[in-house]
């Protein structure tokens, strides 16, 4: 598959880059990583969509994110002299495959293509902007609007176009956008009965992405 976040590099250095990794295939809900262990490798996401879950303060699991093809995690394991761990769990919804890079194969990396550091670089900016997006969105947007917008991107995980079923409860809705159950439901109903999605058991098929695209305006 292309690697839009390997763009920075030649097409040796991505040849080299994707020859130090190693594949990794995972069953449907198999855990890859454990939050609070030793984080010794990036992860590149090939195939399949997986959750990244953390611990809260009364002890329960939260979902966060999700990644899909394309997407990545464990980039801070790639910076030199310092020990880290892990800060999420993260689980496979479906079949899934990475490609992982270790640190040591990316120090040797960076000796012989010096190069290779825009690939950091540019993982850890894209990463910023990221949360800074989040952070922006849970200071200043409204529930409504977060639901709507991540309604969107799961539905850009999930499918080109048309209809697309997004196979996650509302309670893993309600963990993405930082609400309730109750709230969450209360705004998915009001968008079923506008036409806009479909609900099901487990499920939410989005029905009319140009309407959320209005909601969102």
């Amino acid at each position: 598959m292309e690697w839009p976040l390997l763009a920075s590099l030649t097409e040796d250095e991505r040849t080299q880059v994707l020859g130090s990794a190693r594949r990794h295939r995972y069953d449907r809900g198999e855990i890859l990583v454990h939050e609070g262990e030793p984080s010794d490798s990036l992860h590149l996401v090939a195939t399949g969509r997986l959750a990244v879950r953390v611990s809260t303060a009364d002890g329960d699991n939260a979902t966060i994110n999700l990644l899909g093809p394309g997407d990545y995690f464990g980039e801070l394991s790639l910076i030199d002299g310092q020990q880290q761990v892990r800060t999420a769990t993260i689980v496979a919804l479906e079949p899934a495959e990475t490609m992982a890079l270790s640190a040591s194969a990316f120090r040797e990396l960076r000796q012989r293509h010096p190069a290779a550091d825009q690939l950091l670089l540019r993982l850890m900016a894209r990463r910023i902007d990221e949360l800074s997006a989040r952070l922006l969105e849970a200071t200043y947007d409204t529930l409504d609007r977060r639901l709507h917008r991540r309604l969107l991107e799961l539905s850009a995980m999930y499918g080109a176009q048309g209809a697309v079923t997004v196979p996650l409860t509302q309670e893993h809705l309600a963990e993405l956008v930082g609400g309730t159950r109750p709230s969450v439901n209360a705004i998915l109903q009001r968008l079923a009965a506008d036409g806009v999605i479909e609900l099901g058991r487990g499920r939410v098929t989005v029905l009319d992405r140009d309407r959320l695209e209005d909601l969102l305006h």
